[in-house]
């Protein structure tokens, strides 16, 4: 390796990051404002810097230096000089190490010293004074890779979007638990890809798991300070790097996470991954300076105009990403291309994606950020979900995203708790979010699919604990338990936390039953938190965002135990409701319907009713103590229906306290019993009376044979 040059060679300006040739290394680095940069070469163990070069070019605003007879396993880091003016928005310090934000591997982790941090910790001027500190020995380190993965035949599940189930887990929660697997592999991207999980995940009926972050990721001091940690991951540290903790044998490395995605897509299970580009790990002006705030903190984050010192905290974490800036765009979709076609991930679901749409005048659903994504080939061709909120100003834009685009659907989420829960008058908002919220997502020729819903999510309590505990319980976050939303829209049905009271924990079950079945029977595309088919709880804690043990583990003792247990009961319930999601169109139709279609004589697409079997009127539908609702569902041309050529369904929702009586509507037709939430173990059956019982805070689920008379 030629470490003894006085200079680089020239190198070029793209592309971006360390790419080695097969001769050498091309580095190119963006900075708008730097001076000079310096590219350090660490020895393999990443201690000792072994040489120190300055980039000798800079082409549009891209250092750029070409190092002969370097390669793979490369160790290296940034340091850039420049103005340290921060009223000026600028923080350069040669002194302080920078990460490649490009970087595919990072070496080591950060070690917390107030060395990190630019300027004088706990100085009179704070983040305006200036460190001299070298931070390097608590530095992670760059590397070197050169990446060919060899995919073969392999192809993606491309599953369409009315038949996705999306499944919402933490690499790490979903397995340390699991003591059929090798206690080495558990909580890795090894046990993600192991056999016994993927069947587990192909038996219960999903065909796309949502991975929590797995970009790297830091620790935040104030955490480990509490002795906790970063359980959630969102905090990046690079966008480019699987996060290392996640690696059960660190020589395979990405390696081990391309495998377990190989896997999934075998088993006709896509990858879904939550990235986090409204932000980085730098926080406020008191962040650390670990990557872009020392190579360009005025291009890379948006500084409060006339007051450049501060940064716009759109993202509630002290810092927000300018993704209207063209280089750090280019970051963004360089990372989304990289992940998509390296690892072939097949979607991308953006926190706080209403941050990434943000112009200079708002939000916007034509920003440079949509219709980049929307037009890049790559991007264009894989799933694409958005979190359509955030804390600023306009930040929330449910509804509003581009064609392209699938949204979580919060409303979704609150009108089935508040309609389980037995809140009044709420048949018109219930109504709406099982049709697919078709008031929200029902312009520019989208579909029902755009719509995500979900009953819970990682960010909340889990669906056991939304019937278990009526308060947040987040006394071991160490943050006075006032962390976390003060209210989930839950209930503890008389007793706070677990209890043996068989009343009680029979009107639980009814409603845990209740609230699952709604989200398979619902229109659009449902999503699953990881655990809840299992009756995962979080005891409570409703923000474990920094709970990297069994608060958020899941519990997998009752699905692995010889005997029959209450996890494997609702994991059967579960896996029931996916099966005739998938056997019935009428639940998941591409289409909005809303009722101007005769179906068969008598049948509309869709039609509501009364526990009498009559049409709602005006006044039904507003009538604030009504809490009985049925709706009947049709399509036609069901080719996958073996008993006719058109699909009927009918839901009939009871979230009283009593057990009420439904008369069928007319027509006619031959009923049988699907499911019923009351009873998760009876088997199919017919209706012969024209009428069932639909127990307190249960939901039955019927089929009608189209092409066959009533009895």
């Amino acid at each position: 390796m030629a470490l003894l040059r006085k200079r680089l060679a020239s190198g070029a300006p793209a592309p971006l990051g360390a790419e080695w040739d097969g001769l050498g290394v091309n580095f190119a680095v963006f900075s708008a404002n730097a001076t000079r940069i310096e590219l350090c070469i660490y020895e393999a163990r990443g201690r000792h810097e072994i040489a120190r070069y300055e980039l000798p070019e800079c082409t549009d605003e891209v250092f750029h230096g070409y190092l002969p007879d370097a390669g793979p396993g490369l160790v290296y880091g940034y340091r850039a000089h420049g103005p340290y003016q921060p009223e000026a928005g600028h923080r350069f310090n040669p002194n302080k190490l920078l990460l490649d934000p490009y970087a595919r591997t990072h070496f080591g982790r950060v070690q917390w010293s107030d060395a990190l941090f630019g300027y004088r910790v706990g100085s009179p001027r704070e983040d305006l004074s200036f460190d001299r500190r070298d931070s390097a020995a608590a530095m992670p380190k760059s590397v070197v890779v050169h990446e060919s993965p060899v995919w073969g035949e392999h192809r993606r599940p491309r599953r369409s979007w009315q038949e996705t189930l999306i499944y919402e887990t933490h690499v790490r929660g979903l397995s340390m638990q699991r003591t059929d697997l090798a206690a080495a592999e558990r909580g890795t991207y090894a046990a993600l890809g192991d056999p016994k999980v993927i069947a587990y995940l192909a038996d219960l009926g999903v065909t796309a798991v949502e991975l929590m972050p797995v970009q790297a990721f830091l620790q935040d001091r104030f955490l480990l300070q509490r002795k906790l940690s970063n359980y959630w991951g969102y905090s990046p540290l690079g966008y480019f790097t699987p996060e290392a903790r996640y690696f059960a044998d660190p020589a395979v490395g990405a390696n081990e996470l391309r495998a377990a995605v190989h896997r999934l897509h075998d088993a006709g299970i896509e990858v879904i991954m939550d990235v986090v580009y409204n932000h980085t790990c730098e926080g406020n002006e008191r962040g650390p300076t670990l990557s872009w705030r020392g190579l360009d903190n005025a291009s890379y984050y948006r500084p409060v105009a006339g007051h450049e010192r501060f940064l716009i905290n759109d993202t509630g974490t002290g810092n927000t990403l300018d993704v209207t800036h063209p280089r750090v765009l280019q970051m963004v979709t360089d990372s989304l291309r990289y992940w998509a076609t390296s690892f072939q991930i097949d979607g991308f679901r953006f926190d706080l994606g209403c941050t990434l749409g943000r112009e200079k005048g708002g939000f916007d659903a034509g920003s440079g950020f949509f219709d980049v994504i929307r037009q890049d080939p790559v991007l264009a061709d894989v799933k694409l979900i958005s979190e359509p909120w955030d804390v600023g100003p306009g930040g929330y834009q449910l509804g509003n995203h581009p064609p392209g685009f699938s949204e979580w659907n919060d409303k979704f989420r609150d009108a089935v708790r508040r309609y389980w829960r037995g809140d009044e008058a709420m048949r018109p908002e219930i109504s709406r979010r099982l049709m697919g919220s078709s008031d929200l997502f029902e312009h520019r020729r989208r579909r029902p699919w755009a719509s995500i819903n979900f009953v819970a999510a990682h960010d909340g309590a889990t669906l056991h604990d939304l019937t278990t505990y009526a308060e947040r319980h987040n006394e071991a976050n160490g943050e006075q338990g006032q962390d976390g939303t003060p209210d989930d829209l839950s209930s503890n049905w008389g007793v706070e936390g677990e209890t043996t009271d068989p009343q009680i924990t029979a009107i639980r079950a009814h409603v845990v039953r209740a609230m699952l079945a709604t989200l398979f029977v619902a229109h659009g595309t449902p999503m699953l938190l990881g655990g809840d088919e299992i009756g995962r709880t979080q005891r409570g804690n409703n923000n474990a965002y920094c709970q990297d043990n069994e608060i958020s583990w899941y519990d997998w003792s009752g699905i692995l135990a010889e005997e029959e247990t209450e996890a494997k009961a609702l994991c059967r319930f579960t896996a029931r409701l996916a099966a005739l999601r998938r056997a019935h169109p009428s639940l998941r139709t591409p289409w909005f319907l809303h009722g101007q279609r005769e179906i068969v004589p008598g049948v509309l697409s869709v039609a509501w009713f009364d526990e009498s079997g009559a049409e709602l009127t005006e006044a039904a539908w507003q009538n604030p103590v009504a809490q009985l609702l049925a709706v009947r569902r049709a399509i036609a041309g069901a080719r996958d229906n073996a008993n006719g050529d058109a699909d009927i369904t009918l839901v009939a929702l009871n979230a009283t306290g009593e057990d009420r009586e439904f008369i069928l509507p007319p027509p006619a037709l031959a009923w049988r019993v699907l499911i019923d939430t009351a009873d998760p173990e009876r088997t199919e059956s017919e209706v012969g009376a024209g009428r069932i019982s639909v127990q307190t805070r249960s939901l039955v689920l019927l089929a009608a044979d189209a092409a066959s008379p009533a009895p």
